[in-house]
């Protein structure tokens, strides 16, 4: 495999370079609010698109399609080319898709409530230990009898399904409290009523489209549009959490490559770890450390290195350490676990730099060639070559309007699944007539077993229903005829993420 330069991404006394082939190990970019993190994610993603390495990033603010357009000179970027002495310096956009949950800024993403799984809707819903559990019942019980969980309306008529039937299922799954079953169902409206149940549906996500080059051989640039997104942050860190653990799953063990796959920045990096339940650290630990083989660098982009767990940061080789202020004692803190965390340089004091740093000006430490951290370089980060700050919308458009994929995650499929099927055993039960009683064992209270009974518990024989009395509803008939039906179908597990199996894997 021919060798690939070297990435110059910032000078100083000395010129740095991210060497490509540990870019895979992992990164920090901090720095406080307005020193100019987000220059250097655009230079980095410039630099990695140029080697032909696709590229994930969030656009938390709506800054950063600009990337998708060559830069203009002027006087800011003009006086940095001139001082870091770039004489043969050429604008130049990159290639860009651009992706929106909600189907406004860019391409439609989504994933189905199987694949999001029971813990990461969990850590989404806000649900307690108790809550939890339930939540990965229903999840058990749709697996067990080929009910498909893929848009929210599956998983409403399932919670509703679940909890009438409560009782009926105790035995064999454990108890289904109702008060559980009633926080899930208030956590899944409160969801829909923000937009987030436009995430599920299908068709869902294929990751193999964020891994594309152009016809250069340029790495496609990918922007999620967040700043609506941001209005909802559990619902923004449990979908990148959740594109993670996909990435994670589904790319084969590569080692170490010339250069990486893919790279992935995670802006807003706190929200990840917010209130995060100990088994959801040790899964995101667990990814950090091992998703690299897969030839995926993960670069968790912050305000403050204190918002990153240490069992984490450990697996961050790559840093650029914008100014931190040292206001309080937090920030002092701060500022000296950053510059405990960087290779010591003999020319500078690193803790007392941090708080004197100019805006583009960052303390730089990349991996050399032997994956060893290199000796921290205060240096000023290079001018982005692409536009810095928004495009039109005119513009936009164009741009998702010629995108390869464009037409595909814009029509909505909405195949037979678990709210299709209850409701068509539902109507199917309504409208039969009633079958009498035939012989066969009894039970307690003297019930015969129903012939199509599915499951080992008495039924209540059904009157014939009055004339001119309403049809059941649709909640009514399912609680009184899906059990009854649902043991007749072939079980089939469903394919979930390793975030959201309950047995701690895919099957």
């Amino acid at each position: 495999m021919a060798n690939v330069s070297l990435l110059l991404i910032a000078k100083g006394e000395h010129d740095v370079f991210l060497n490509p082939r540990m870019a895979n190990r992992h990164g920090l970019v901090a720095g406080a609010t307005g020193t100019g993190k987000t220059v250097s994610l655009q230079v980095m993603a410039e630099n990695f698109s140029r080697i032909g390495v696709p590229v994930f990033m969030a656009d938390v603010k709506g800054d950063l399609a600009g990337i998708s357009q060559p830069g203009s000179p002027t006087p800011k970027i003009m006086e940095r080319i001139s001082a870091l002495k770039l004489g043969d310096y050429a604008f130049s956009g990159c290639p860009v898709a651009f992706w929106d949950i909600f189907g406004e800024e860019g391409h439609p993403v989504r994933t189905t409530v199987s694949e999001m799984g029971p813990l990461l809707l969990g850590r989404l819903f806000n649900l307690n230990e108790i809550q939890g559990g339930v939540l990965s019942l229903v999840f058990k019980i749709a697996d067990d009898n080929g009910l498909l969980l893929l848009d929210a309306k599956d998983l409403r008529a399932m919670l509703q399904f679940a909890g009438d039937n409560a009782d009926q299922f105790t035995t064999e799954y454990g108890h289904i409290s109702a008060a559980s079953i009633g926080a899930i169902q208030r956590a899944l409206l409160e969801l829909e009523s923000q937009g987030g149940d436009k995430l599920f549906g299908e068709p869902a996500l294929n990751l193999e489209d964020f891994i594309q080059t152009d016809g250069q051989g340029r790495g496609v640039i990918n922007i999620l549009a967040a700043d609506k997104l941001m209005l909802s942050p559990k619902l923004y860190a449990t979908f990148l959490l959740w594109m993670l653990s996909e990435l994670f799953e589904r790319m084969p063990e590569v080692g170490d490559l010339e250069k990486p796959k893919l790279v992935f920045f995670f802006d807003e990096a706190h929200l990840l770890f917010a209130d995060a339940p100990d088994a959801l650290l040790q899964k995101i630990e667990q990814i950090a450390r091992l998703i690299r083989s897969k030839g995926i660098g993960v670069y968790f982009v912050t305000q403050n290195p204190l918002d990153i767990p240490d069992i984490v940061l450990g697996q961050l080789g790559n840093r650029v350490q914008h100014a931190l202020r040292a206001f309080t004692p937090r920030d002092q803190k701060a500022v000296r676990a950053a510059a405990e965390t960087l290779r010591a340089n003999p020319k500078i004091n690193v803790e007392k730099v941090i708080s004197e740093l100019a805006v583009g000006e960052a303390l730089v430490s990349f991996l050399d060639e032997k994956g060893q951290p290199g000796i921290v370089e205060r240096a000023f980060v290079l001018p982005p070559k692409s536009q810095i700050g928004p495009i039109s919308s005119d513009t936009r458009r164009q741009i998702i309007s010629r995108s390869v994929i464009y037409g595909h995650y814009e029509r909505v499929v909405d195949r037979e699944s678990a709210f299709e099927l209850l409701k068509s055993r539902a109507e199917k039960a309504v409208e039969s007539p009633t079958r009498p009683a035939q012989p066969g064992p009894s039970y307690p209270g003297g019930y015969p077993q129903p012939p199509q009974m599915g499951f080992p518990f008495p039924q209540e024989p059904r009157a014939p229903r009055p004339a001119g009395r309403p049809r059941d509803t649709l909640l009514t008939a399912m609680a009184k005829s899906a059990v009854r039906s649902m043991g007749s179908q072939v079980g089939r597990q469903i394919m979930r993420g390793i975030m959201g199996s309950i047995l701690g894997g895919r099957r």
